[in-house]
């Protein structure tokens, strides 16, 4: 007879993430054990009691409003952009301390839990998100990458735009950014020497020399898993994520080296799963762009048929092997 595992799977997001809402659906017709949270909501609707000592790891309790959780019996974390910690009745210096230690007592647990898998570890996800690491990175396990910048000086960025012209600029990170109340997505942007003034100066940039593309293909790392969707769109857009409605996905499959680097580059960083961007040259070149360890996939599934879900269910329903 095979034995039931009870052990649970933990879900760490935000209260809104319909992703996070497609894997707990499908980790429940498996009749796996599921507690959702969002770790902003500590410690107000979220208690934790964690010892270590005597020759084990972590070890106690986890209590959310309808679940409390073993730290020894979770086979796995499915960790998506939780809240960040706030304590908004604090003055802002007893704030800061109650956030650094819930950040490093909370969040420190979170990311030491014995035996488990992680998609992904936090800690891993922090490192992965510098895309100054992540085009080194890609240099070095083979993939073919733009000539990038990154300057706060004006000068060089003109230099950077007249030698290798057209070129984009793209932000080195994306924190939530607000015009008027109505949250706000920063697009690739292609600029011109004439833009460039003294304002470059106010901080880091990243400009690129534009890619001539016939299409863009976004590849879906899960596990051992690989996933490849070519994005074409009518008008050959620069940024496709500026108008869904004029896209057509097609599955496609990856070059042999394009798979290989795929692997290394998830290793280097110690990721399990990765959504990659790259253009297509009219000569069948995958230039990389960049990598989100936490990219969305589930608007591809109805287009293309993947199960991308229950890829995920796969690895967070096996655990630690």
């Amino acid at each position: 007879m095979t034995s039931v595992d009870s052990r649970s799977v933990l879900v760490i997001t935000s209260l809104e993430d319909p992703t996070a809402d497609l894997v707990i659906a499908e980790l429940y017709s498996r009749s796996v054990p599921v507690t959702r949270f969002d770790s902003g909501d500590f410690p107000a609707m979220l208690a934790v009691a964690a010892r270590v000592g005597g020759g084990r790891g972590w070890h106690g309790w986890l209590e959310t409003p309808s679940r409390v959780v073993d730290l020894t019996a979770v086979r796995a974390v499915y960790y998506r952009r939780p809240s960040g910690f706030c304590f908004p009745h604090l003055d802002p210096q007893d704030a800061r301390f109650a956030v650094a230690q819930a950040r490093y007592g909370l969040g420190g647990v979170l990311a030491s839990l014995p035996g488990c898998l992680y998609v992904n570890h936090p800690h891993r996800i922090a490192d992965a998100e510098f895309k100054p690491a992540q085009l080194a990175v890609a240099v070095e396990v083979g993939f073919t990458v733009p000539a990038t910048l990154i300057t706060s000086d004006p000068d060089a960025a003109r230099e950077f735009v007249k030698e290798h012209g057209p070129v984009v600029y793209k932000p080195l990170a994306v924190p939530a950014y607000e015009i008027d109340g109505i949250p706000c997505t920063i697009h690739v942007a292609e600029v011109a020497t004439d833009e460039l003034d003294e304002g470059v100066a106010g901080t880091a940039h990243l400009f690129q020399a534009r890619v001539d593309k016939t299409a863009d293909v976004r590849v879906t790392v899960v596990g051992e898993r690989v996933f490849c969707v070519r994005i074409d769109s009518a008008d050959g857009l620069l940024d496709w994520r500026t108008d869904y409605d004029q896209l057509t996905y097609t599955v496609v499959d990856p070059p042999d080296g394009i798979r290989r680097a795929l692997r290394a580059f998830v290793g280097r960083f110690g990721l399990v799963y990765g959504a990659f961007d790259f253009a297509l040259t009219g000569d069948g070149e995958w230039v990389f762009l960049e990598c989100n360890p936490s990219g969305q996939y589930a608007w591809l599934e109805p287009y293309t048929g993947l199960p991308l879900t229950a890829a995920i269910a796969d690895l967070l329903t096996r655990g630690m092997r």
